[in-house]
C-alpha cells in the first residue's frame, strides 16, 4: 500500500509550506503531481511557485497553462490524472483521489485553522487507515518545520 502523510498546517499558509516540500521532492528526483480543489487554485499556486523565492527555481507546469505535462517534474492540476508520471501525489484544498495506489507516496496537506478542513482530513485519515495504507501525521511547529506526531507503521 501507499505511504500517506498528513501535513497539518498551523503556522503558515499553504503558499509558504508547499514550495518547501516541493523543493525537497524535486531535489530527491521525485516527480510530483499537486492536486488542488479547482483550476483557479492550481493557477494561483502556479504563480506562487514562480514568485515565492527570488533565489529558488522549481520547474513546474500547470494544467491549462503549460502544454506538455510529461515534461514537467512538478504538475499542478485539479485532476488526479497522473499526466507527468509522478511518484508523489500532493493533495491540497481537501482534494481527494481514488488513485493512491498509482503513487509511491501521498502528502495530504490541510489547514488546521479551518475546522471543516480538519474534519475532512479526519475522514480521509480513517478511510486511508481502513484501506490499509501506512499513515503518518505531521504537525507544523512554531518555526514552520514539521514534527511527526503519529505513525501507523507499514501497511
Amino acid at each position: 500500500m501507499t505511504a500517506v502523510g498528513f501535513y497539518h498546517l498551523q503556522r503558515s499558509p499553504l503558499e509558504d509550506a508547499l514550495p518547501r516540500l516541493l523543493e525537497k521532492a524535486y531535489a530527491s528526483g521525485m516527480r510530483t503531481l499537486v492536486v488542488t480543489g479547482s483550476r483557479e487554485r492550481a493557477e494561483h499556486l502556479d504563480t506562487v511557485l514562480w514568485t515565492y523565492d527570488d533565489t529558488s527555481f522549481l520547474p513546474h507546469g500547470c494544467d491549462g497553462r503549460t502544454g506538455d505535462a510529461g515534461r514537467q517534474p512538478i504538475w499542478l492540476s485539479q485532476s488526479d490524472d497522473n499526466a507527468n508520471g509522478a511518484a508523489l501525489l500532493v493533495l491540497v484544498d481537501n482534494a481527494d483521489s481514488g488513485r493512491l495506489a498509482e503513487f509511491e507516496r501521498v502528502i495530504d496537506m490541510f489547514d488546521g485553522r479551518d475546522a471543516s478542513a480538519v474534519a475532512e482530513a479526519r475522514k480521509r485519515w480513517k478511510a486511508r487507515r481502513d484501506a490499509g495504507h501506512a499513515l503518518t501525521y505531521w504537525q507544523q511547529n512554531a518555526g514552520g518545520g514539521w514534527v511527526k506526531k503519529a505513525d501507523t507503521g507499514s501497511a
